[in-house]
């Protein structure tokens, strides 16, 4: 009985042309797509779990290059593979304080679920008010290069890279200059 029911679902009559279609026939509708029609030329876009990945790693979010900060909280204002410029518009840095609170909450948040339910029959609210003044203390410094490369790879996702974006002296080698030997005379 199943077998008929599902033959059935896929036989259908083939529409002859110039009849009216079937109420019953599916309508075929252009393929919808989550992001906009993408220009002639223009920079493909990675993968969204690797373009993440990426972003957690503190990588370029576009190529996948690292060594992003010269120091600890100090990013490179481009990408030394690619060209990207981070910084892409103003008040770029903004989104990564946000990601950098949003985390913290949820660590926050985990830190006490899991130590009410470990206390759940002897409560130590001040154990657990300490660990969680730590992290609250402790993690946002720690992860702030993260949350910057993170918010890059969440701009890149959200507003694909122009191909004016990229820096094009930063993707080529440097040109060699002509030692004397080279120069003519």
């Amino acid at each position: 009985m199943a077998d008929q029911r599902r033959s059935s679902r896929t036989a259908r009559p083939a529409a002859t042309p110039g009849a009216p279609a079937s109420p019953s026939a599916p309508a075929t509708a252009p393929k919808a797509s989550w992001s906009r029609a993408r220009p002639a030329g223009a920079v493909p876009r990675p993968p969204v779990l690797r373009t993440l990945f990426r972003g957690l790693t503190k990588r370029c979010a576009n190529c996948g290059a690292g060594h992003l900060f010269p120091s600890y909280f100090r990013m490179v204002e481009r990408c030394p593979r690619c060209g990207l410029k981070f910084h892409r518009q103003e008040g770029q840095w903004s989104g990564d304080i946000g990601t950098n609170t949003i985390v913290t909450f949820g660590l926050l948040w985990v830190v006490l679920v899991i130590g009410s339910l470990v206390t759940w029959n002897d409560p130590k609210l001040p154990l657990l008010a300490a660990i969680a003044i730590a992290v609250v203390v402790a993690f946002p410094p720690f992860f702030v290069p993260y949350a910057k490369t993170l918010w890059v790879a969440v701009d890149v996702l959200m507003r694909p890279v122009e191909p004016g974006e990229l820096d094009g002296a930063a993707a080529e080698p440097p040109a060699a200059t002509p030692g004397p030997a080279a120069a003519g005379g």
